[in-house]
């Protein structure tokens, strides 16, 4: 196999690159292993926080957040960091070192240009300020960063700075939204100029640069579209988050009166044209997309897409990114737009069951179009994906399984029948969870020493408990943490708590009930308990003031 450096020669011989490209490589001339770039980096920016601490503390404070020192003082941190990074023989431990160095003149440059000047008018050479920089850095990681930061400072420009109660509403909603399409936009065309003009020619040198910077800011389009999406299920349920701006923003477009909501139909309408685009795109340049079933998934995709306005433009990033073989970035593409479709969990104009049918409905069409495109010869060529033993291991996981379920099952009855009723006053707060139904948040009347370094010092597994009393009703009073081997009061009774998300909660913070059923659950003041004596307790329900169960 012929060297790198052989290619190299070869096709700036023909005119295809430079005459001056070679291979990069450190001050050695030789590549390194990435952990090894990785423990020499971190050792760079750990030297460089003294010494930007003791630049700041010669320079003063005052002097930096008044006047022209942040102008003085970071056009020279940036002019020294460039000239720094654009030698070729710089060591990877310097390059490093400079880089909190240039970061630092660019903050302080960009501070002052927005303490002295209105917004645009400090974006704008911020702006230009990128340009300058992603011409003059030949490191492509560094480009990539100044792609996406111009990304967001062109953004910046295009969206309205206040939002003001008047006719031009509607244009502001739509600019909200269709910021990242417009970005997403101009990356498309830059991306077709490049294709048609800086392959060869003139232009040649600027391939590269291009490509390296229009990466940033297409990733940066992607993040902006999943941020305006809201929270991903799969993201929220694990982490806890619902809303964020995909939230803030429906809000505002559910304030738009009725003679502005023509804004959400063209946000839809533009979206659907986007993945129509798409489809058109991949059905033009890959004739393997010309089957009845891709077609139906396009299909598919481009309804999703007029429900979810920041779907379309990313199927079309994706399909521009896959014709042209830039993998990552399509893998970037679709992971933001599975991100966004699951999103749709989340919004509040469509009930929990309408959301089902849907994606089960545009499951079963997908199902149907991949059992249809099955060929019945290659079906019956293929071999038996389960003999013998593997049958036997497929059909004992599936006993195991079923086992351990209704193990799980008959240990909860048992406690429902054999434990002994208690009731803890709680104050409920009723967020909704649209990827579970609803659901009322549970804060119980518990001791306030909870989170103390005593709890994590039991031995093995064991769970902190808690001792109670009873009154008449069977209302729990007089709760304290209960010590190791401590014997109980007469009358009192064990309670074990369990942990989650990092604090302790009595065997759950949260009831969950049928959707529609929120307003009965309003009168809710204590949670109802079976409780067996070893502390195990398991909450089957609410109850109101005077205790009488809720049953809706």
């Amino acid at each position: 196999m012929r060297p790198a450096s052989d290619w190299l020669r070869a096709a700036a011989a023909e005119g295809l690159l430079p005459a001056d490209t070679r291979l990069a490589t450190d001050e050695a001339g030789q590549h390194r292993p990435w952990p090894v770039l990785l423990l020499i980096a971190c050792g760079a920016w750990i030297a460089a926080l003294p010494l930007l601490g003791l630049l700041l503390a010669l320079v003063g404070y005052a002097w930096l957040d008044r006047g022209p020192g942040s102008y003085l003082v970071g056009t020279v941190l940036l002019v020294g960091g460039v000239l720094a990074l654009r030698r070729r023989d710089l060591p990877v431990f310097v390059e490093q070192l400079v880089l909190p160095l240039l970061l630092l003149g660019a903050g302080l440059l960009a501070f002052a240009a927005f303490r002295d000047l209105p917004g645009r008018l400090a974006a704008l050479p911020l702006l230009v300020l990128t340009l300058v920089l992603a011409r003059w850095l030949e490191r492509p990681w560094l480009r990539v960063l100044l792609g996406a930061s111009a990304a967001g400072l062109t953004g910046f420009l295009l969206l309205p700075l206040e939002w003001r109660h008047s006719i031009a509403d509607l244009i502001r909603f739509l600019f909200f939204w269709l910021t990242p399409q417009l970005l997403l936009g101009l990356w498309a065309a830059a991306l077709t100029w490049q294709q048609r003009h800086a392959l060869a020619g003139p232009w040649l040198r600027w391939a590269a640069p291009l490509e390296q910077f229009a990466a940033g800011w297409l990733l940066a389009c992607l993040a902006a579209l999943c941020a305006m999406s809201g929270m991903s299920f799969l993201v929220g349920g694990f982490a806890g988050g619902q809303g964020g701006t995909g939230s803030l923003l429906l809000a505002i477009g559910s304030a738009l009166t009725r003679s502005e909501m023509l804004a959400p139909l063209l946000l839809h309408g533009c979206s659907l044209a986007l993945a129509l685009a798409a489809a058109w795109l991949l059905w033009r340049r890959w004739p393997g997309c010309r089957r009845p079933m891709l077609l139906g998934l396009a299909a598919a995709l481009a309804a999703l897409a007029f429900l979810l306005p920041g779907l379309g433009a990313t199927l079309f990033a994706l399909a521009l990114l896959a014709t042209t073989q830039r993998w990552r970035l399509a893998a970037a593409a679709g992971v933001a737009a599975a991100w966004i479709i699951g999103g749709f969990y989340y919004q509040l104009d469509w009930t929990l069951g309408q959301k089902a049918l849907l994606l089960v409905g545009l499951g079963a069409l997908l199902g149907l179009l991949a059992w249809l495109a099955r060929r019945p010869a290659e079906a019956a060529a293929r071999p038996d994906p389960a003999p013998g033993a593997a049958r036997w291991l497929l059909g004992g996981g599936a006993l195991l399984v079923l086992a351990v379920a209704n193990g799980a099952i008959w240990q909860k009855e048992t406690l429902i029948r054999d434990g002994r009723p208690v009731f803890v006053s709680l104050a409920p707060v009723d967020p909704r969870s649209l990827m579970q139904g609803d659901f009322m948040r549970l804060n119980f009347a518990l001791p306030g020493r909870l989170e103390g370094e005593e709890l994590l010092r039991l031995p093995g597994a064991q769970r902190p408990l808690l001792a109670a009393r009873l009154d008449p009703r069977g209302v729990a009073t007089g709760m304290r943490l209960q010590a190791p081997g401590q014997p109980l009061a007469e009358g009192e009774l064990l309670l074990e708590l369990t942990p989650k998300d990092g604090r302790w909660v009595l065997v759950s913070d949260a009831w969950f009930f049928e959707e529609g059923q929120a307003a009965a659950f309003e009168a809710a003041k204590f949670g109802e308990f079976r409780v067996l004596p070893d502390g195990r307790a398991l909450l089957v329900g609410m109850a109101d003031s005077s205790l009488h169960p809720i049953r809706p």
